[in-house]
């Protein structure tokens, strides 16, 4: 099965093995903070294709631009097998995965609705209008499965550094806004999917399981000594061993035809 993610470092990482800094355009081999899921991912079957940094599918990850993404790009998004590399013909990518970064945590306040789903001012109203802009778009597209992981927590910075980022960027209001807005992609009845009929739609709460399911709304596993927003290895191999089962589970319920 042909499988697709779109991401930057903090998604190269996590796909990666653990060991030495070895990749380009955050498509890594291994690395320091590897989870080692590209390795898990082929191990169960998938063929496991990627976009990042420098591609047409992977340059622009953030909220704001998945509206255009995928409206403007969905053909190439199903055929692509690497960076701008191409599935040969009549393949396609049957699961499509895709990641914003930690930095799209960092939400400035509420908004008004119905919010504007091409803004990149990190608003819920904003957040939330772009992802329902993306519903139909899928439903369009019923025989892939599209995977939407929630973005990694950011990491509680401390002492003058984070004291003068935060004088410049404005007070972090992001932990509590972070949460609402990541509990609203994983809620079905009220939230992101609700009367979405489709099996082909799923979240994986990547954020939930780097908060340490719940237990903060920070960052339980920084790298960097606690200063950077980067998962760990330990944080990153969570993720990965929940993300082989949630997969699993997606798939069925896509080819089941239930929801």
């Amino acid at each position: 099965m042909q499988l697709l993610f779109i991401h930057h470092s903090c998604g190269g990482q996590l796909m990666a093995d653990q060991g030495e800094n070895s990749g380009s355009k955050c498509i890594y081999v291994s690395h320091p903070n590897g989870g080692g899921l590209r390795s898990q991912l082929e191990g169960i079957g998938f063929a496991v294709n990627e976009a990042s940094y420098g591609s047409i599918v992977g340059e622009d990850t953030d909220i704001c631009h998945w509206n255009n993404k995928f409206r403007d790009q969905m053909d190439r998004i199903i055929k692509t097998k690497n960076q701008d590399e191409l599935l040969p013909e009549g393949t396609t990518n049957e699961i499509v995965a895709f990641k914003s970064c930690y930095p799209n945590n960092h939400f400035v306040g509420e908004g008004s609705l119905p919010g504007d789903p091409d803004s990149c001012q990190l608003t819920l109203a904003n957040a939330k209008a772009a992802y329902t802009a993306l519903l139909p778009y899928f439903e369009n597209q019923p025989q892939v499965l599209f995977v939407a992981f929630t973005a990694p927590p950011l990491a509680k910075t401390t002492g003058f550094k984070a004291w003068v980022k935060n004088l410049l960027k404005g007070s972090p209001k992001h932990p509590e806004l972070a949460r609402q807005f990541n509990n609203w992609l994983m809620d079905k009845e009220k939230g992101w999917l609700a009367g979405y009929d489709l099996p082909n739609v799923a979240v994986f709460d990547h954020y939930n399981v780097l908060t340490n399911q719940g237990e903060t709304n920070w960052s339980a596993y920084p790298s960097g000594g606690g200063r950077d927003s980067h998962p760990n290895s330990e944080g990153n191999s969570k993720s990965a061993d929940a993300f082989v089962d949630f997969i699993q589970k997606a798939s069925s319920v896509m080819h089941s035809g239930s929801s």
